[in-house]
């Protein structure tokens, strides 16, 4: 079979989170696997490269030197790069879908791309919350994706997005960190139980909390956090007598002595402190503080703020092992409480 043109097998995609020098080295190891370019392939020199995908001359280097150390390519001196290998195999190829990339985010990708192994390929993509790029991405997917781990919180039309999801082929699909309702057949997911892993946690903080008459959740009206938390909020507040109030902007809210407060979001975190420090109230002492997701700064601020999390470096290589396995099963991953002083 006569060698296809390389820049007609290569597929650089702007909107992929994925350096370009990874595509295009995916690019052309997928092309080798396709037997569309042989063994003794001149490949076009790195101002070439660069020139025709008007990408940076680093950008191409790069990935010829990726290239050599997975042994594909050789070079010349004065006669450039050619194909050396062909007999190559990548067979996990992921296509890898967060919401966003925030510091507990960031924990569970090192883990994933950590466990997963050097003989994965991943194409990574961030749709920020947004379900009309979600819906965009993935309708615009290649089909040669031997799997897709993908992250489903929306700010808005999450209810559509099982419909999105099912044109997905079910062996190929891991669910991370959110189950949607509405899904057909076997797939993977390993996920929090939202609603059972507030309730859970509350009740280890049980002795901790009873020093205060009532309890706030600060879950604003526009967010892409599961109902299913305020069930779980509800739940404990009623079955222990708690007086509770859910608060939807924090930096309109009266910080009163007595309370404590439960913040999802690290913005919403710091105002509340800003707003306790402003009115001289010791937090721990007179008003206490509860943060969702650990991030190793929650250590240190205020001497600590106490935690209620899931654990994120679990969660991603939880989900590389179970692709790795072949695996359909659905895995709730354990939440935990961290007590400091700030209850």
């Amino acid at each position: 079979m006569a060698s296809e043109n390389i820049y007609r097998l290569i597929s650089i995609d702007e909107y992929a989170v994925t350096p370009k020098y990874i595509q295009l080295t995916n690019s052309i190891v997928k092309a080798i696997e396709e037997k569309k370019i042989e063994k003794g392939y001149v490949l076009p020199s790195i101002n070439e490269l660069s020139f025709e995908l008007d990408i940076s001359r680093d950008t191409a280097e790069k990935a010829y030197r990726h290239l050599k150390k997975l042994g594909v390519i050789g070079s010349v001196p004065g006669k450039g790069y050619f194909i050396t290998n062909t007999d190559i195999k990548q067979p996990i190829k992921i296509f890898l879908l967060f919401n966003k990339l925030s510091t507990h985010k960031k924990i569970m990708y090192d883990a994933f791309v950590e466990s997963i192994g050097d003989d994965a390929v991943i194409d990574f993509y961030i749709y920020n919350n947004d379900f009309a790029l979600f819906r965009k991405l993935l309708a615009n997917k290649r089909d040669d994706y031997t799997n897709y781990v993908i992250i489903p919180h929306f700010l808005e039309g999450g209810e559509n997005a099982h419909e999105v999801i099912n044109t997905i082929q079910k062996e190929k699909l891991l669910l991370l960190d959110q189950m949607i309702p509405g899904l057909e057949g076997n797939f993977a997911a390993v996920y929090e139980d939202f609603e059972k892993d507030i309730y859970n946690a509350l009740e280890q903080a049980l002795e901790k909390l009873s020093k205060y008459h009532t309890i706030k959740l600060v879950f604003p009206d526009y967010t892409y956090h599961p109902k299913q938390i305020l069930e779980g909020f509800y739940r404990f507040c009623n079955q222990y007598a708690f007086n509770y109030g859910i608060i939807p902007d924090i930096s309109k809210a009266t910080i009163a002595e007595g309370e404590v407060y439960i913040t999802l979001m690290e913005n919403d975190l710091v105002i509340l402190i800003e707003k306790i420090l402003e009115i001289k109230l010791e937090v721990g002492k007179h008003i206490g503080v509860i943060s969702y997701n650990e991030t190793p700064l929650k250590k240190i601020i205020l001497n600590g703020i106490t935690t209620i999390s899931t654990d994120f470096y679990a969660m991603g290589g939880k989900a590389a092992e179970l692709i790795r396995n072949k695996s359909t099963e659905h895995v709730a991953t354990p939440f935990y409480l961290t007590l400091r002083n700030s209850l």
